[in-house]
Parts: C-alpha cells; structure tokens; sequence
C-alpha cells in the first residue's frame, strides 16, 4: 500500500509539564475519576485512530497510563524545547501515516463523533482540517501527507499554528455542536463548574 493510501494516526500531545496547573495536571482526575489525559486519548481510540501519544523523558506514570488505554507512546528527548519539538517528533515516527490528527492531551472533552468527521475530511481531500464551533477553530487540527516535511521541522512552542496560518486557504473547517473542541486545561480553575 503506497502512503498516501495509508490511514491516518492521531499524535497525542502530552509532553507538556503541566506548570500553571502546578503540576500532574494530565493525571489529574475529572468528575469521573478518569484522568484527563486518558479521556482526550479514549476520545481519539473511540474515533478509530491509531493514536501515537508523545510524553517527556522520565513521566512513566502518564507513560504507562497512556500505554494502558491502547496508545503507542513515544518519548521526545528534547520536550522541554516546546510542543513544536514534541509534534515534529510524533511526526517523525509516524512518517509512513496517511496523514496526522494533531490532538493535546489537556483537552479531554472532544466528541469522538466530531473527531471522526474531521478524520472524515483529511480522508475525502482536504490538506488542513479542523472543527469549529460557533465560528471559532477548534482541535485537533488534521493535515495531510504533502505537510510532512514541515510538520517534522517545527521548533518552539506554538505547534503547527504558524503553519496553519501560512496555509489558511487550504484549511476545511467543519461545523461541530461540539463545545469540546474549544475547552482546554490550563490551570486547575479551568475544572470548575461554570
């Protein structure tokens, strides 16, 4: 099967130190006492994707964690240069992948049905897409093959917004009901009601 036939993978961005959560925050529990990152990865599995999950040298029980819901994890020896660094290394060793579902392990309320779609999208053709909700683009962010390259040259730590941003022309968004795609971690506030 040539490349380009090949499925496409989720990379699970999960190599962040979780400071302005004061730490652990992708073990930390949720409501229903699953941690967050494993929600954010069961969503991904729920949605029938390989998912390659990239942790930080040394974080075996978020390794292990992941390892136990069904992920591939790999580690990036240089994570703390920023999750460009830790996108352009699940890239590298996911290289023969069809495409790449970009996702973060900090977001763990994503509808698998609105994951599915955007998979859906990169499948029927586009280059970039990602879902949307009430007009603002959300995650994961999935591109395909002809941005492998660039992809696996990203540095700091914006990811690939740059690169979405060079090629905004290219970019299918898909309309989502789905709030999730817009809901992040960042500080322990965040799992607040309300």
């Amino acid at each position: 099967m040539s490349a380009p036939d090949k499925a496409p993978v989720a990379i699970l961005l999960a190599a962040g130190a979780g400071t302005r959560f004061g730490g652990g925050k992708l073990l930390h529990p949720l409501e229903d006492g699953v941690a967050i990152a494993a929600h954010a990865a069961r969503n991904l599995l729920a949605a029938g994707l390989p998912v390659t999950a990239v942790v930080r040298p040394g974080d075996f029980p978020l390794a292990e964690l992941l390892e136990q819901e069904g992920c591939q994890v790999t580690i990036c020896p240089d994570a703390s240069r920023g999750m460009g660094v830790s996108l352009a290394h699940g890239v590298s060793v996911t290289r023969d992948a069809g495409g790449w579902v970009v996702a973060l392990a900090d977001m763990p309320r994503i509808r698998p049905a609105t994951i599915a779609r955007v998979v859906q999208a990169l499948v029927a053709g586009a280059e970039i897409a990602a879902p949307a909700y009430q007009g603002d683009r959300g995650h994961p962010v999935a591109f395909g093959r002809r941005f492998l390259h660039e992809l696996q040259a990203l540095t700091g730590d914006s990811g690939a917004r740059a690169l979405v941003q060079r090629n905004q022309a290219r970019v299918r968004l898909i309309d989502a009901d789905d709030p999730g795609v817009l809901f992040d971690i960042d500080r322990r506030t965040d799992l607040l009601p309300g």
